[in-house]
């Protein structure tokens, strides 16, 4: 329980750390995840008080709630050609800031919205720092339902496994918010993410992917230090 508490303390900093590096009047992406929404929530308490004038981009339903609820003013991604920054969460981040991100499935908008931004911020907590990607955690994969099995072949001629990713609290597969299928590809620990990302770039199909590489500039990294809660900035 108390993990569990220093953890959301540390995701809180991160957060609020984040929403210290919005300007007035930004167009900023804001995205999927627990960290991300700590962001949001810290955005708007200093949107309350300093009337930021801000233009946000959500990445997926969640996001988008939560800042109608918080009375920002929402744009469309598909009418627009830049933002000046976007801000999101990953599951998990190397040492050179390339990231695996969907765990939400929500991860071909997040990378959309990321391309859009001039400046591109991870928040994180320390758990989600690894030496190398792919140890214990998939890489998402965004499908579209005809391709299914070409994608999964083209995985496998790839030297990995895959799996259909299974709904909770329904029956059948996870859909994207695009309706879309979601496969999570099984690597092991990534000796060379980026050459992995470019091979994955080019299968029919296949949507998008949940590697991140060469995109992020800076990580906000929340962890526990003295017992209080801190963020530190991890610049590219």
């Amino acid at each position: 329980m108390k993990q569990a508490s220093s953890n959301l303390e540390a995701k809180r900093a991160a957060g609020q750390a984040a929403a210290q590096m919005v300007g007035r009047g930004m167009a900023v992406g804001v995205g999927t995840g627990s960290t991300a929404l700590a962001f949001i929530e810290a955005l708007a308490e200093r949107n309350r008080s300093e009337d930021l004038q801000l233009q946000v981009v959500p990445t997926s339903f969640q996001s988008k709630t939560l800042c109608v609820q918080h009375g920002f003013t929402v744009l469309d991604p598909a009418f627009l050609t830049r933002l000046d920054l976007c801000v999101d969460g990953a599951d998990q981040v190397d040492p050179k800031l390339n990231a695996i991100k969907g765990g939400g499935a929500c991860h071909t908008v997040e990378k959309v919205v990321a391309s859009l931004a001039d400046r591109y911020i991870l928040v994180v907590d320390e758990s989600k720092l690894v030496t190398a990607l792919g140890d214990g955690f998939p890489v998402p994969i965004e499908v579209l339902p005809p391709a299914l099995g070409l994608v999964k072949r083209e995985i496998e001629r790839m030297g990995y496994s895959c799996s259909l990713r299974s709904g909770t609290g329904k029956d059948g597969p996870v859909r994207t918010d695009e309706g879309n299928l979601v496969l999570d590809m099984h690597t092991g620990p990534m000796e060379d993410p980026v050459a992995i990302s470019r091979r994955l770039d080019g299968i029919p199909g296949l949507v998008g992917h949940g590697l991140f590489v060469a995109m992020v500039d800076a990580v906000v990294v929340g962890r526990t230090r003295d017992g209080e809660a801190v963020a530190d900035v991890v610049s590219r």
